[in-house]
């Protein structure tokens, strides 16, 4: 026997994160078990479990809408881990004849979106990209057949790089989203056939216009995030350095712009962009932690809280997924979970 083995499992078994605050609760997991500690008050200390935390205070004024998003949901995908054609992982799959687990971790995030959605109703759903392994019709369809159906109109999606391996064209372009009390600027940032992102120059333009005519903040999301001046990772983690700067531009001069939200990484991190705006990366659907996003627009701010996907299923996948990459030299568990306030943060107007 391997004590050493045996004692390291117990205490993975016996962890408990704090996943969630917000200004009335907190979120505590441990292994597939979730608890939610509610009735606290707004930018208040607190502790539990040892955790010292502090819940988020209300932005002043209106409660004026709320929306969420997911990203990297990867329909059809059947390997976790795989990176290219290397063999060193570790490389997880489901069990033969098993769900997939795209669509455990997907089925499970649109039932929490629902039972929220039924009582205090999102004005959008947004995915952010990968919303395929490699862009086949078949996967295409299982994201339409697993979001549209709750969230009809209300369901916006841009491609990412893996949606457009081969050319693939379905979800590109970019949109202007208008809710009450803020625009969402979605750019498509996927280049088809690699993995790094770019936004051209008449897409600087449709923002930059975009920016210039409004009368309400506005939130700017991708699939690619920027690249950071400090930023020593591959190419292929972010937009070009040039699109980054150019973005950067942007932001500096329109001060009606407040964020810039993408995913492709599968990790949450702030750095900060032009103007000192947060530049946002949110984790994946699909594997660990198996996030969400939830946004409430105030008069005076922005609350982005992540949420942990929390279904048992949902929960004993993810779980298994904490070490992916280690043979990379990865600690997975730190990197795609971040810091508490990377997840739950105001987002402040300019």
């Amino acid at each position: 026997m391997d004590l050493a083995s045996d004692a390291s499992a117990e205490a993975e078994a016996t962890r408990t994160e704090l996943t969630t605050v917000t200004p009335a609760s907190a979120t505590f997991h441990r292994a597939t078990g979730a608890e939610v500690v509610d009735g606290l008050e707004p930018a208040t200390a607190y502790e539990h479990y040892g955790i010292a935390f502090e819940t988020l205070a209300i932005p002043a004024g209106r409660l004026r809408s709320r929306f969420a998003t997911v990203n990297d949901v990867h329909f059809g995908e059947t390997e976790a881990g795989r990176v290219g054609s290397s063999e060193l992982g570790p490389i997880l799959r489901v069990a033969p004849g098993a769900m997939p687990y795209p669509d455990v971790m997907n089925r499970a995030a649109v039932a929490e979106l629902v039972e929220i959605d039924s009582v205090t109703p999102f004005a959008a759903v947004i995915a952010k990209g990968d919303l395929t392994s490699t862009g086949l019709d078949d996967e295409f369809a299982a994201f339409e057949r697993c979001y549209r159906p709750p969230f009809g109109e209300r369901l916006f999606a841009v491609r990412g790089n893996h949606d457009c391996i081969g050319g693939q064209t379905a979800y590109a372009g970019d949109q202007q989203i208008e809710l009450d009390g803020l625009t969402v600027a979605l750019l498509d940032t996927a280049v088809p056939g690699l993995d790094h992102g770019s936004v051209g120059d008449e897409q600087l333009e449709w923002l930059d216009a975009v920016a210039e005519a409004a009368t309400d903040p506005i939130v700017v999301m991708g699939h690619h995030p920027q690249r950071i001046g400090f930023d020593t990772e591959p190419p292929g983690f972010s937009l070009t350095a040039d699109s980054s700067q150019a973005l950067d531009d942007v932001f500096e001069r329109r001060a009606a712009i407040v964020a810039y939200t993408a995913g492709h990484t599968h990790r949450h991190r702030v750095t900060r962009a032009g103007g000192g705006l947060p530049s946002i990366e949110v984790g994946c659907v699909k594997d660990f932690p198996g996030t969400w996003a939830e946004y409430e627009v105030y008069d005076g701010g922005i609350l982005q809280i992540v949420h942990r996907i929390s279904s048992p299923e949902a929960l004993t996948w993810s779980d298994r997924c904490r070490g992916l990459y280690a043979d990379f030299g990865l600690d997975y568990t730190t990197y795609a979970l971040g810091r508490l306030d990377e997840r739950c943060l105001l987002i402040p107007y300019r």
